[in-house]
């Protein structure tokens, strides 16, 4: 018994660091969902007490960093399920606003493009270029084969393409409609 508890405060002592150093990595990810300080924030959060009160559920210490990942994707996946989630646009849609984010964003149209995909090829593409993460680590996160991982991401890349030459065509249209008007 008194194994078992050093065990569960040796993780929890790990957990704890591990959440601290890697904070903004795990909000960048949540932001990458929900695109929302705040749910980003909540998400993190949720992850963070679910990571210490499962503490006891590490088997292998020095995979802390993937369990942590693990949980944090299943919190965005969760929050981006739960709520029946709209990106900030669609929201401004529905309430009849205009969507004032271009200001906000560097790349509006990769983030549209992203928002696109899945969230597992969503989490593969996050995960390796916005992360930097090597795709056996990625693999390993999402608990899949790493074939798997490289399919998804060869074709998530694949889609991103097309839909951003689909976004520059459009707005290569836009413009040569304006310039008529003028």
């Amino acid at each position: 018994m008194l194994f078992t508890g050093k065990k569960e405060k040796t993780n929890r002592v790990l957990i704890e660091q591990t959440i601290l150093e890697k904070y903004n990595q795990y909000y960048r990810l949540a932001y990458s969902y929900v695109h929302n300080e705040a749910d980003a924030c909540d998400i993190v959060q949720n992850g963070a007490y679910k990571a210490l009160r499962g503490s006891h559920t590490l088997k292998q210490p020095e995979y802390v960093q993937t369990w942590i990942y693990r949980i944090m994707l299943n919190e965005c996946f969760s929050h981006v399920k739960a709520s029946g989630f709209l990106s900030y646009e669609a929201m401004q849609e529905k309430n009849g606003e205009e969507a004032a984010v271009e200001d906000r964003y560097a790349n509006l149209d990769l983030q549209r493009a992203m928002d696109a995909l899945s969230n597992s090829d969503r989490a593969v593409v996050i995960l390796k270029y916005f992360e930097d993460r090597k795709l056996e680590e990625i693999a390993e996160i999402l608990d899949e084969n790493v074939n798997t991982v490289k399919s998804r991401l060869y074709r998530s890349l694949k889609k991103l393409r097309e839909l951003l030459e689909e976004n520059e065509n459009l707005s290569k249209i836009q413009r040569q409609q304006r310039n008529r008007l003028s």
